[in-house]
């Protein structure tokens, strides 16, 4: 397994990859850094560890609907989560209040200072 350098939020790390995982590598550090330049440029939120909890669940909220675009099914727009006023919200688009619900029990766990311990 060889190891790449990447950086994500201006932030440098070694990853392990394996043969041929090169580009779907690279891809995925490009989707991860954007979801989290995106939501520290909202400057809503500053704590580095929150930030990458909010950029998780936004991916892993697109996850069905990115399957649903490649098996051919039409899919809706992609719903983002956001923060507002310091606590995670869903969007107006959100169909899922479980979702607006998950969110807030994990800025409750986080603390105001976003550290679990």
């Amino acid at each position: 397994m060889k190891q790449l350098e990447v950086q994500i939020m201006g932030q440098s790390y070694l990853l392990g990859c394996p043969e041929n995982g090169d580009a779907r590598l690279l891809e995925a550090v490009g989707r991860v850094d954007a979801a989290m330049c995106k939501i520290r440029d909202a400057g809503k939120t500053k704590a580095r560890d929150r930030i990458a909890v909010l950029a998780a669940l936004n991916l892993a909220f697109e996850l069905p609907e990115r399957g649903a675009s490649v098996t051919g099914m039409a899919a809706p727009a992609a719903t983002q989560l956001h923060v507002q006023n310091g606590s995670p919200d869903a969007s107006k688009d959100a169909p899922d209040p479980q979702l607006a619900a998950l969110l807030q029990r994990l800025d409750s766990a986080l603390g105001i200072d976003g550290q679990l311990l």
